[in-house]
């Protein structure tokens, strides 16, 4: 069934408004992010946003866990690919190499949890990123014979967030890896 040109324009501005959610969360941080503000970067009226979403708050929220789960997803296809518990490690450290804690999306992210202690809906949804994730590496280690599992990917899922966090303040340790390798042999 073709959609109509009215449903297409609507998912087309409904995709810009998410779009403008998602570069505006690392420019100004999540409470600065207005109607008028998020509007004007989408290029629509301020009652256009009101008629796709039903707050702000709910565009930031859609916006964050959307790019949330594709960077996610890119970590999982790199760690599940690998044929070895060090491996793994190493490539969970790859697929976050290129954020350095100030670019965007590590701003996306730390905003978002920041947010997430206030607000009962986004920690809900970023709680169930973070469960799905660990689930599947603790899978993965499972696989691999790695003992405690759960313990192990649950650390490893911290480790990550933290050193992505920690990016932002300063240089990091060159060790990290060959530490992480350790809680995985």
């Amino acid at each position: 069934m073709a959609s109509s040109p009215a449903a297409a324009r609507g998912a087309e501005v409904r995709q810009r408004l998410l779009a403008a959610a998602a570069e505006l969360i690392p420019e100004r941080g999540w409470s600065a992010v207005s109607t008028r503000i998020l509007a004007e970067r989408a290029g629509v009226t301020p009652s256009v946003v009101h008629y796709h979403f039903p707050s702000v708050q709910a565009v930031l929220t859609e916006a964050a866990i959307t790019a949330m789960r594709q960077v996610l997803a890119a970590t999982d296809e790199l760690f599940t690919a690998a044929t070895t518990p060090a491996d793994a490690v190493d490539a969970m450290l790859a697929s976050v190499e290129q954020y350095d804690g100030t670019d965007p999306m590590s701003l996306l992210f730390t905003e978002a949890y920041l947010a997430a202690t206030r607000d009962e809906h986004l920690h809900d949804q970023l709680a169930t990123l973070v469960i799905d994730f660990r689930t599947r590496v603790t899978d993965w280690l499972a696989i691999h014979q790695v003992p405690e599992p759960a313990a192990t990917a649950a650390v490893l899922a911290a480790a990550i967030d933290g050193l992505l966090l920690h990016r932002g303040l300063g240089p990091g340790d060159d060790r990290t890896a060959t530490v992480l390798r350790r809680l995985v042999s």
